[in-house]
């Protein structure tokens, strides 16, 4: 697996993972894009991880943090490719993916994404979106409220059982609530960043690049209903369902999951390289 300060790959592929996690969350796809590659193309993970990770540290509090600062590294590393890059992004690494790519469209050779908490979607349908919106806003009060009353185990533990599934918290190892519980202050942010990112529903028309949304059987209300709703904004987006996985299914259902997004890029690689035959 490699890091952004990678300069060139044939072709790279940045995936972003998703909100208490980091880079190690895409091991398994690194695996899945090596058996992939061929005499006319090699692919090379690069996995950026996000503020708050430990690797990368808090964000800087100059300002109010939003989407575009997440995606500025993500930017950056499309910025030094020789060619087109394939992005990949988990919930909040989908949100990030997508900003990225309404920055970079002429650098992205095509985009999945499973679940991305595109949240800002769900604000601008109205009667149509106000049930998940306000799951959605309980959840993040509930995180912050967490926060602010220093109780970061609390928020943490809230936060994992949300997205996986009562009882989730407690079946993980303590290293990893440990990790959560130093992550968790990071989590108001991505909220944030997601719920008032300023971007139009009708800006993702401009992304005619081969999309592939997933999201799993068990999807939680909001993010079920933004994966459903970008194949009508995106002229070249496709949904499909990962059967008996849930928010978590990049985890959860690795090998259903890396599969298909290792399809995908093939698929959108594959005119490239029959042109070079």
């Amino acid at each position: 697996m490699k890091m952004p300060n990678d300069q060139y790959a044939d072709s790279p592929v940045i995936a972003l993972h998703c909100s208490g996690a980091g880079a190690n969350q895409w091991r398994q796809l690194g695996e899945t894009l090596d058996d992939l590659g061929s005499a006319t193309a090699r692919y090379t993970l690069i996995a950026p991880e996000h503020y708050g990770c430990d690797s990368v540290g808090p964000w800087s509090g100059e300002r109010a943090f939003t989407l575009a600062d997440e995606a500025a590294r993500t930017v950056e590393i499309i910025d030094r490719q020789r060619g087109k890059v394939h992005l990949v992004g988990h919930s909040y690494g989908g949100g990030v993916a997508l900003r990225a790519a309404l920055e970079r469209p002429h650098g992205v050779a095509s985009i999945t994404l499973y679940e991305p908490s595109a949240f800002h979607l769900l604000k601008g349908m109205g009667a149509r979106g106000a049930a998940e919106f306000a799951e959605i806003l309980a959840i993040a009060a509930r995180t912050a409220e967490g926060v602010v009353a220093g109780d970061l185990r609390g928020a943490a533990s809230s936060f994992v059982d949300y997205w996986s599934g009562q009882g989730a918290w407690s079946a993980l190892r303590p290293s990893v609530q440990a990790m959560l519980t130093r992550w968790v202050p990071k989590a108001p942010l991505d909220f944030r960043a997601l719920i008032h990112e300023p971007t139009p529903a009708s800006a993702y028309a401009a992304l005619r690049i081969p999309t592939l949304v997933m999201r799993g059987e068990h999807a939680p209300a909001p993010t079920r209903l933004i994966a459903e709703t970008l194949p009508d904004l995106m002229p070249a987006a496709k949904l499909i369902v990962v059967p008996e996985a849930g928010h978590m299914g990049p985890l959860t259902h690795a090998p259903a999951v890396n599969a298909a997004i290792a399809r995908h890029i093939a698929q959108c690689d594959a005119p490239a390289e029959r042109l070079a035959e």
